[in-house]
């Protein structure tokens, strides 16, 4: 992953005008679908971690106010682009009267259940944190980001977290660091589909543990996932080849297979359908953001 940095020179003490930070793609190690509520959202366990792959995102200061976007948009509607809600979410609640620039290098493919709008809505906020001298906490940020997204509030946090509710309540755990595997299916996975799924399991029972070994658990959205998109069934089968762990992450289509060392997860690539994009990374023990905002919280030992 591209490490973030700002245009400031060491020394400068001119305020700073313009930050380069990464957005990381993450995985769901396992997904269970524990119940429905009342007001049809699915409650979920689920374990997050970040990559050292992921999107680059620029901000350049305005002095008008204006928050706005350069470069490719990617066919994404200025409504719909999370990381400029991110940024007019941040303006109102803190009151900024500041503007912004955002361009967006894409890596993590769209729809892929790697949480790419998430982590780049999560990017803006802690980038902005810093621009704007607004000096709030993680916890100021999630409440912003629950917002945009159930998932933002996990790229907001700095380490791998059990997440339930509906992805916002987060328990921050120790996940041995991981090569990782991963196909993209080009295929498109509607959320809305895979959770309508009659066949989708929703009584898993919780985890009652907080330390989870390689290839503990499943991915309940699944099975309806497969039944419903061939591609993903043949990634998914690729990967099974090299690794009983393999499985979906999120809704899909992306699928993974975690490795110990980075030849075993390069040879699971190599061996994919030749038409089947993929890549290889490597789990992150800490978001690499996590300075740009304080924590409130006391942070359970490890």
């Amino acid at each position: 992953m591209t490490k973030w940095s700002s245009r400031l020179r060491a020394g400068d003490n001119r305020p700073m005008r313009i930050l380069t930070v990464p957005a990381p793609a993450k995985l769901n190690l396992f997904l269970h679908v524990t119940g429905r509520r009342a007001d049809g959202y699915h409650t979920l366990e689920s374990l997050f971690v970040a990559l050292d792959f992921g999107d680059t995102i620029t901000l350049a200061l305005r002095d008008d106010g204006a928050i706005s976007r350069s470069g490719d948009n990617f066919g994404v509607a200025a409504q719909d682009d999370l990381a400029l809600r991110a940024a007019s979410a941040l303006k109102r609640a803190s009151g900024c009267a500041g503007g912004v620039d955002i361009a967006v290098v894409k890596r993590i493919p769209m729809g892929g259940g790697l949480g790419g709008g998430s982590s780049d809505a999560a990017s803006v906020l802690l980038a902005l944190n810093r621009l704007w001298d607004l000096g709030m906490t993680r916890e100021d940020l999630a409440g912003i980001g629950l917002t945009l997204g159930a998932d933002v509030p996990f790229f907001l946090s700095a380490q791998p977290a059990l997440a339930r509710g509906i992805g916002e309540c987060l328990t921050p755990v120790s996940v041995p660091a991981l090569w990782v595997a991963v196909l993209v299916p080009t295929c498109a996975v509607s959320t809305a589909a895979i959770f309508a799924a009659p066949e989708l399991t929703r009584d898993s029972p919780s985890a009652k543990i907080d330390v989870f070994s390689e290839g503990y658990g499943r991915n309940d959205l699944q099975r309806p996932a497969l039944e419903r998109h061939p591609d993903i069934a043949a990634a998914l089968a690729a990967l099974s080849a090299c690794s009983s762990s393999a499985r979906m992450t999120g809704s899909g289509s992306c699928v993974f297979a975690p490795f110990t060392t980075e030849a075993q997860a390069r040879a699971a690539i190599a061996a994919r359908p030749r038409a089947m994009q993929g890549f290889v990374a490597r789990t992150l023990a800490r978001h690499p953001l996590a300075a740009l905002a304080r924590c409130t919280e006391a942070v359970p030992p490890r």
